[in-house]
Parts: C-alpha cells; sequence; structure tokens
C-alpha cells in the first residue's frame, strides 16, 4: 500500500503508519507544478553570472569561490562524497524509510529547486525497499543532518550502500537490482538533499511514537500497581485534578479511574485501612504521568510542524524569483522537543521504579510476600527484577540531560551554533527501550501481587491486562530463569499490547 503525502499538510497519523508498517509514500501529484517552477529557477540562476550560493558557488566556508557552469554536475557529485562522513551502528529500516519520506515532504514544498526525478527516485527507493545504509553518528543538527542525508543521497547516485531484499549491497546494485537508475545530480540538488534536519526529525519522530505508546502502557502498569498494594483511589477523584487545570493530569486520573472501576480488592479496604496516605508513587501518579503527557503533546506539535517544513538552504522563493539563504536547517526546535520527550520518558520511567520497589518491600507493600514470591528464604522472587529496573532509571536519568545545552564551532566558525537535535533525538531510542523494560517489570509484580489478593480481584480491564501478560508470562513460583519474562512483558508493553487488552483510550 502506498501512502500519498500532502507537502505542508501531512498528519502524524500518517507519519506513524509508515513507520510502523513500512509503506510505501508518493508525494501528491499536484506538488509537481512548484517542484518543476522552482527548479527552472535555479536552473537560470545556474547559467547567470551573479553568485548564488549553493548553485554556482563552493559551500560554507567556501561560499565565496565561483563555480564554472560546465563544473556544476562534479560539484554537486563531490558534495555528496565528501560529507559521507557517518560513523556508528546503521539506523533501522523504518526510521531511514520515514527520514527518506520526510525529505520528499520537504522538497515537495517546491522551495528546493530540484527536478521532480529527485522525488520520483526517492518515491522509487521506498516503493522497492532499496533502504540506504544511514550511519547514526555525525550530525550536529545544523547546516541540516548534513552526513546522515549525504549517506542517503549516495545510494541516488550510484555509490554508498544499501540493504535490498535482506542483503547490503553497493549503492548502483541496489538500485539495478530493483530495476532502478542512479540520478546524475543538477545545480543545488545535492545540497538541497543533505541540507536539512530529516534524520534528526525522523529520529525524534520514531520516539515520540514510542514514548506516547508506553506512557499509554504505564497507565496500565500504574493502575495494577494500586490495586497490587491496595492503594486508595480517592486521589482520582476529578474534582482534584479539574482544580488544577492540567489537562494531562485530568486525562491520566480520569483513565486511571476508569481502568480500576469495579474493583474487589479496592472495595475490600475502603474501611477500616489504617494507612492515612499513599506514597507519592501511586498518590501522585496523575501528576507525574499527565505532566509528561502535556510535554509529548507539545513534542507532537512540534514535530509535526517539522516534518512538514522546508528545511534546506538556500531556499527558492518562486513568487518573487529570488533565491535567497537563511537559517532553516537549523534544528533547535527538533533538538527542543528530543530534549523535552528525554525528560518525559526518564520521569514515567522514575516514579514507575518506586512503584515496583514499593511492592517487593515486605515493609511498604501492604502484606505482600517478601519480594512477591511464595516461599520467600528459599527463592529471591523478584528482588533483582527490580535492581535491574533501578540500573535503566538510572541510566534514562543521564541520557536525559539536554542536548540542546551543547554547542560547538563547526565548519571554520561558519557554522558556529548547531543544535545537537541529532543525538539528542536519537538516544530517545535507547531510553524507550530501557522504559519498557522497567514498565514490562512494574507489569509483571503487580500481576503477582493482585494474584496474591485472591479471592480479591481486581477489575475487568486489569484482569484482561493480566490475562494478557500471563500469555507470555506465567505466575512466579519457584525462582526460575527471569530474563526471557522481562523481555516478554517489555515487548507488550513496546506494542500497545496490554493496552489494548484493558481497553485504554488516551488520545496523543
Amino acid at each position: 500500500m502506498t501512502e500519498t503525502l500532502i507537502p505542508g499538510a501531512t498528519p502524524l497519523a500518517q507519519l506513524e503508519t509508515l513507520w510502523r508498517e513500512g509503506r510505501a509514500a508518493r508525494l501528491d501529484p499536484s506538488a509537481q507544478g512548484g517542484i518543476d517552477r522552482a527548479a527552472a529557477l535555479v536552473e537560470r540562476a545556474a547559467d547567470g553570472d551573479a553568485a548564488v550560493y549553493g548553485v554556482n558557488t563552493g559551500f560554507g566556508k567556501l561560499a565565496s569561490v565561483k563555480i564554472e557552469a560546465k563544473d556544476t554536475a562534479q560539484l554537486q557529485r563531490n558534495l555528496i562524497l565528501s560529507h559521507c562522513c557517518g560513523v556508528g551502528e546503521a539506523l533501522d529500516a523504518a526510521t531511514t524509510r520515514l527520514m527518506m519520506a520526510l525529505k520528499l515532504l520537504s522538497l515537495g514544498r517546491g522551495a528546493s529547486g530540484v527536478r521532480w526525478e529527485i522525488c520520483a527516485l526517492i518515491e522509487d527507493m521506498l516503493a522497492a525497499d532499496v533502504v540506504p545504509v544511514i550511519p547514526a553518528q555525525g550530525s550536529v543538527g545544523a547546516s541540516g543532518d548534513l552526513a546522515p542525508l549525504a549517506h542517503m543521497a549516495a545510494v541516488m547516485i550510484g555509490e554508498g550502500e544499501a540493504v535490498f531484499e535482506s542483503e547490503t549491497l553497493p549503492g548502483g546494485e541496489a538500485l539495478a537490482r530493483a530495476g532502478l537508475s542512479p540520478v546524475v545530480l543538477g545545480p543545488k540538488e545535492g545540497l538541497a538533499l543533505i541540507n536539512g534536519t530529516q534524520f534528526s526529525t525522523a529520529c525524534a519522530l520514531g520516539g515520540l511514537f514510542e514514548t506516547i505508546t508506553l506512557l499509554r502502557g504505564a497507565v496500565v502498569t500504574s493502575a495494577l500497581s494500586t490495586d497490587a498494594i491496595m492503594g486508595s483511589t480517592a486521589p482520582l477523584h476529578p474534582m482534584i485534578h479539574d482544580l488544577r487545570g492540567h489537562q494531562g493530569q485530568i486525562d491520566v486520573a480520569a483513565a486511571m479511574a476508569a481502568l480500576m472501576a469495579g474493583s474487589v480488592i479496592r472495595e475490600s479496604h475502603r474501611e477500616g485501612d489504617t494507612r492515612v496516605q499513599d506514597p507519592y508513587c501511586i498518590r501522585c501518579q496523575p501528576q507525574v504521568t499527565g505532566a509528561a503527557l502535556d510535554l509529548i503533546r507539545w513534542a507532537a506539535r512540534t514535530l509535526e510542524v517539522e516534518a512538514n517544513a522546508v528545511t534546506d538552504n538556500p531556499l527558492v522563493l518562486v513568487e518573487d524569483g529570488a533565491i535567497l539563504s537563511g537559517g532553516n536547517f537549523h534544528a533547535e526546535p527538533v533538538g527542543f522537543a528530543a530534549d523535552t520527550l528525554a525528560m518525559a520518558i526518564s520521569e514515567v520511567g522514575a516514579i514507575a521504579q518506586r512503584r515496583v520497589a514499593l511492592m517487593v518491600d515486605p515493609t511498604l507493600s501492604f502484606d505482600l510476600p517478601p519480594f512477591l514470591t511464595p516461599d520467600p528464604g528459599r527463592n529471591s522472587g523478584l528482588m533483582i527484577a527490580e535492581v535491574t529496573t533501578a540500573a535503566l532509571m538510572s541510566e534514562n536519568k543521564h541520557l536525559a540531560h539536554p542536548c540542546t545545552i551543547d554547542s560547538t564551532p563547526t565548519s571554520a566558525n561558519q557554522e558556529d551554533h548547531v543544535s545537537m537535535a541529532a543525538h539528542a533525538a536519537y538516544r530517545l531510542r535507547r531510553m524507550t527501550r530501557n522504559l519498557s523494560v522497567i514498565l514490562g517489570v512494574e507489569a509483571i509484580c503487580a500481576a503477582q501481587g493482585i494474584e496474591a489478593r485472591a479471592p480479591l480481584e481486581t477489575s475487568g480491564p486489569l484482569r484482561d491486562a493480566v490475562a494478557r501478560l500471563r500469555g507470555v508470562v506465567p505466575s512466579l513460583g519457584t525462582d526460575r530463569y527471569m530474563a526471557p519474562d522481562l523481555e516478554a512483558a517489555a515487548a507488550l508493553l513496546r506494542g500497545g499490547t496490554l493496552v489494548r487488552a484493558a481497553g485504554l483510550e488516551l488520545a496523543l
């Protein structure tokens, strides 16, 4: 199936579908007119005598060097090859394909000056599943994601490497096997391909999609934990949250209350419970998770705008008949969005880890067995699973340090302030993997705790969630090899399976 992208108006939901399902993408045919007009303006500039940056000049600090018309193709090819300086592990295929779709969206606005055949080749590569190998390190997120995008462009000119039919091949061979031909770049086309924030934005979007899935999962696991330790639902009363007014907090409290409605466990201790208040990790869940939801929603709006933006340089303003240099390639908005997501991921994991610690501690868990094992002493139960969550929580705290506040001059001080958005966004994948394990362990602990309350039962939605977990992680009796259980539970959170089992609906 092929998604049709409307430049300037493609919603996040469509981008998430592309990312998750690996669909092909094509520009809406209405975009071609604007693309052709901008390309014609660039062609006239290339034939003229006036120096136009990126069209008939060198690049960056070398912008004052005039390039003869006969050398234009070599100039653009050299630009791509010289900028293929990425290092490190390869970006995953789903995010690489999303990066290519985002480049299509940017070029499709008709302000980059490329010919239609450049867009058509990207479309054809997506349709044939020719996926460039993109080293994940090397961009500072200003003047665009130069190195990562150069590795994409290299395949388009028959260089670099690409994966085709599960085999890593030289770029030219991958194209040939797919029945495609490389392009010869015209004026400005190489620059248009490598200028832009599409690597950073694609990574940030992938982080966003995973984060919202896990936040919904955290709402389910937090409700499970609350029932497991016989926590109070009084702090979920809607008037408490209306009086404060933060929408994320209001939404999370309502979602938790709905999940726990009808719990026999909850009703069993409304009277005679000697505890006056629960610890903050139970009582303040809507305030913490809801605040994270508000941040995620802000990041989503920012990234949706960026996904539809023109972020290369110079820009071709057809109506004015001008080609102007600007700074849309500076990825500061993406960096801020990624840093914001990192804080949300870290805090959702931090409070979840405290709930795990609460459940395994017999002095705090309201009569649950030590470390949630039915036979403590001979068995350690979930003791070290909790230690694992502490390790991952701490790692995420370190990774959450903001990246956008760290700039270093590059390109002989021409690029003297950079966003560092690329690694701000790329680290989110590692952080969400950590969070999925923390929440997976919480689900295991909470299910074990709820089962220990038998014959009392939890609510219908939470029983369904426990049943789904038990399909891959059996109840813990005597100690067993635990690593596969942790991964299986984490996978339920990453895929949204536990959320669907509980019937939770929580809009982005």
